[in-house]
């Protein structure tokens, strides 16, 4: 039974994200959404995702800063541990866990909304194929922005890091920047810029998918939000899997 209502749900998933990709109506209705959407669910996150990398980026550096205890391992090991845990999986698959609770919860509440008040009926009889004007431009919205926020993730990780070394004096600031700089990989970033897009995709498609189907009134829209948030959370850690298999070998 349960196989049969995940592949139900996989197949109704399917064909939404048919209609959400076919051409919009209006290009330049399309456009303006798709301004307000990067508002709304890119540059409204900007300050959660400072703060949280931040303090992780902190805590990373006190963590490898308690741990590394033998004097066989060099000091700048902790600028540069944490730096990989940085790049490698904080500022992509956690940071996109964190967002799927924010913008994930926040898509699928908005568009459940406009379900169990009949918005979208009436959507749908003015000719407007609803899923393609809601869903559509979040879903690019989301996907073409991400990058700026794993960058920014990863910038302010390292500043955090940095600033708990001037702070607590842990770490002497100068070696902690020169752990970060000390067989730096490229390809590590370019790892977590793609992992990000995969997650954005996930995040805003599954969120949609969620709120689109609701039926009820607003109890069942909460509850789609935490299924969306939880299926969400379950299929980024599935791919984080399958892409670093895939990626980093």
């Amino acid at each position: 039974m349960l196989l049969q209502n995940t592949l139900k749900s996989f197949g109704t998933y399917c064909i939404f994200i048919w209609r959400v990709f076919s051409q919009p109506d209006k290009w330049s209705e399309f456009f303006k959404r798709y301004i307000t959407e990067v508002v709304k669910l890119v540059i409204d996150s900007i300050p959660l995702v400072i703060v949280i990398s931040i303090f992780i980026g902190a805590v990373c550096t006190i963590q490898m800063k308690l741990n590394i205890m033998s004097p066989l391992i060099p000091i700048y090991t902790v600028g540069l541990a944490t730096r990989e845990i940085i790049l490698l999986e904080f500022s992509s698959s956690i940071l996109c866990l964190i967002l799927a609770g924010k913008v994930g919860s926040s898509i699928t509440s908005e568009i459940g909304t406009m379900r169990v008040t009949e918005q979208i009926d009436a959507l749908e009889i003015m000719g407007i194929n609803s899923a393609n004007f809601l869903v559509l431009p979040k879903v690019i919205a989301f996907v073409t922005f991400i990058p700026i926020l794993v960058i920014l993730s990863m910038f302010t990780s390292l500043l955090g890091g940095y600033l708990i070394t001037i702070a607590t004096g842990i770490v002497s600031p100068e070696i902690y920047v020169y752990g970060i700089q000390t067989m730096f990989t490229e390809w590590y970033v370019w790892y977590a810029l793609i992992k990000s897009l995969f997650f954005a995709f996930v995040i805003s498609s599954v969120s949609s998918y969620f709120g689109y189907h609701v039926t009820g009134g607003a109890l069942q829209v909460g509850k789609a939000s935490t299924n969306a948030v939880v299926t969400s959370s379950i299929l980024i850690l599935l791919l984080d899997v399958i892409l670093t298999n895939l990626m980093l070998q």
